[in-house]
């Protein structure tokens, strides 16, 4: 009978090779399977190393785990955000980005009251709930930080994102069938004409032209930018004397690292726009990042754990989708937004913003590829703050 893992847990490099080379096994098969994409490379990624870990191949703990969480995620965080400049997007899309502002809302309305309905029966829901509002307001990257700051268990981490992907895969499928349902095509207006030829779709994923040094500046700026946030928001805590509510607020917030790495990174862009917006490849480079979190919060997650919490998950997340679109629909048949532009904010928020510019690409809305690619990436600024109020909101009514 085998106790141990086959691999030692101080097998550094053994670790980091499977942690790595699986990462990117998963995003082959989402990038060349439609079967894969259905599923998600996250699934893909987690599942995996969940069959390593229970199989007793990796162990379920390891220094190497440790080093994903303390330096991988907090460097994925600026690398994603280095496309965000607030003021691009306020003067180019600030029509979408309004309705946007309205499906986050909708995603912190569900948040609550699924937590109210199912909170007696799934543990740390707090702490769900705030990575999850992160992740419907943002995406991955939040998701990332915010269960990294709250430290949730490992294993409900992992029942978190199979329900979340699982639920997105048909969240996805009603998205791209509304539009043509009658009633949606009696009540809303639509003037998108379709234009969905093989080229223009292409020309939207052409790979880009990446530099050395637009490597060596992309990672040199986020590790600069990690290094100043986590130092200051040490300096602040030991610093700021919490003797009233104010002080406690500031120290709670900008004392917090990973509030304030995205604090810094937001204003950086504002200030430097161009700079960062030529830096090719740090999206990439970051989502990268991305997978090698997923891997790695599969390896301590049961079987048994996820087989019990995720179906109450399902109704949970369920929940907060419905708030999403539901406000999206409602508050956009009020101030006459087109169909076109209520779908694709709903779906910036809870898949982000590259599903939301494949949404576009694939009904054919070419003229909404560009903004709403601009306007999802203000999720990844915003979604850290949201789950930050969140779990305290959420704690509160516990």
């Amino acid at each position: 009978m085998i106790t141990g893992a086959l691999i030692a847990k101080d097998d550094t490099w053994v670790l980091w090779a499977i942690i790595i080379v699986w990462a990117t096994v998963s995003l082959f098969l989402e990038q060349r399977y439609q079967w894969a994409s259905t599923i998600s490379g996250a699934i893909i990624a987690l599942v995996g190393a969940m069959l390593l870990s229970n199989f007793k191949v990796i162990p379920t703990s390891s220094p190497v785990y440790d080093t994903v969480w303390d330096y991988v995620v907090p460097l994925s965080i600026p690398l994603l955000l280095f496309s965000s400049n607030i003021l691009k997007i306020w003067k180019e899309s600030r029509r979408l980005l309004l309705i946007f502002l309205v499906a986050s809302i909708g995603t912190m309305i569900g948040t609550t009251v699924s937590f109210l309905a199912l909170n007696h029966w799934i543990p740390y829901l707090n702490k769900i709930g705030a990575m999850m509002t992160g992740s419907y307001i943002g995406g991955g990257v939040n998701f990332a930080a915010l269960s990294s700051k709250l430290e949730t268990p490992s294993d409900m981490i992992s029942s978190t994102v199979v329900a979340d992907n699982s639920v997105m895969a048909l969240y996805f499928m009603l998205l791209i069938a509304l539009p043509s349902l009658p009633l949606i095509k009696k009540r809303f207006k639509s003037d998108y004409k379709r234009d969905s030829t093989l080229a223009s779709q292409q020309s939207y994923w052409e790979p880009k032209k990446i530099q050395l040094l637009d490597i060596a500046c992309s990672l040199a700026s986020a590790v600069t930018l990690v290094a100043i946030s986590f130092k200051g928001a040490e300096l602040i805590q030991h610093w700021i004397p919490k003797h009233n509510v104010f002080l406690t607020l500031i120290v709670s917030f900008f004392g917090d690292p990973y509030l304030l790495l995205t604090s810094l990174t937001l204003i950086a862009v504002t200030v430097w726009g161009d700079f960062f917006e030529n830096l090719a490849g740090s999206s990439e480079i970051g989502t990268f990042l991305i997978y090698i979190f997923f891997v790695v919060i599969g390896t301590p997650a049961s079987f048994a754990t996820i087989i019990t919490t995720a179906p109450l998950l399902f109704i949970f997340v369920i929940i907060i989708l419905v708030f999403n679109l539901g406000l999206s629909l409602f508050i956009g048949k009020i101030f006459n937004f087109k169909i076109e532009e209520i779908l694709l904010a709903s779906n910036a928020t809870a898949g982000g913003p590259t599903t939301a510019a494949a949404l576009a690409i694939s009904k054919g809305w070419s003229g909404l590829v560009g903004p709403i690619l601009i306007v999802g990436t203000l999720g990844y600024v915003i979604g850290n703050y949201a789950g930050t109020v969140m779990y305290q909101w959420l704690t509160f009514l516990g």
